[in-house]
């Protein structure tokens, strides 16, 4: 589902390379965090599975694309097939909560019946069935979050990406997130998140790849943020 082979990325201005020699296999149904310091490489290679980047040498193949040579034209097609989310929420301040999902649709082309249809359907599911109406000023940190993976899996898509999703919020409401995060991935969905957050990854024991200096130093099944075998 995801395969990344022998993959360094060098920046301008920068002597040592931001991903150095990494290779990465993530099958369909994982669920998988990243974890590592500021620096280690987590955003460059999420950027990679996005194609938001591309690698220096190396190849990165997505849902069967490889996206080393896909047409920059036939970037936004790619995406489609992909769920993102972001620490910082990026809703549309001046559109309703079904307003915000429902436009991730709407841009991909899909009819008005099925937006009518799936919108609803992923708001229950994250629990905001009855803040379709709302603005998201008028929602709690949690909540706009809640709203952002409901944009993001609307269209089912196979991965998800989560950037951070828990970085602005309590640890009470982190729960939640990641609670439906899992609801999420045992639906079949694959996920991979990059965090910080030693406490969930603790708690979830799901695979744990850390990386340091642009390597992957650990590949843990079932792993805790900080454990070594």
């Amino acid at each position: 589902m995801i395969s990344i082979q022998n993959v360094t990325k060098k920046y301008k201005g920068t002597p040592r390379p931001a991903l150095d020699q990494v290779s990465l296999e993530i099958e369909k149904g994982d669920f998988v965090f990243l974890v590592g310091a500021s620096g280690s490489g987590k955003s460059s290679l999420m950027r990679l599975m996005l194609r938001e980047d591309v690698p220096s040498s190396g190849s990165v193949h997505v849902l069967g694309e490889n996206l080393v040579g896909l047409p920059a034209r036939k970037v936004p097609f790619f995406r489609r097939r992909l769920g993102v989310v972001f620490q910082d929420f990026r809703l549309l301040p001046n559109k309703t909560v079904s307003q915000n999902v429902a436009f991730s649709l709407q841009v991909i082309g899909k009819s008005e019946g099925f937006i009518q249809e799936a919108v609803p359907d992923v708001l229950r599911l994250v629990g905001l069935g009855e803040k379709g109406d709302r603005l998201p000023s008028e929602l709690s940190g949690g909540e706009q979050q809640r709203v952002a993976l409901a944009r993001a899996i609307v269209n089912k898509p196979a991965i998800l990406l989560a950037d951070e999703p828990t970085g602005n919020l309590d640890p009470t409401t982190s729960e939640g997130i990641m609670s439906l995060l899992n609801t999420i991935n045992l639906g079949g969905t694959t996920v991979v998140m990059a965090t910080h957050e030693r406490g969930i990854v603790d708690q979830m024991k799901k695979r744990v790849v850390e990386l340091s200096h642009g390597q992957i130093v650990r590949d843990q099944v079932a792993g805790g943020y900080g454990v070594r075998d």
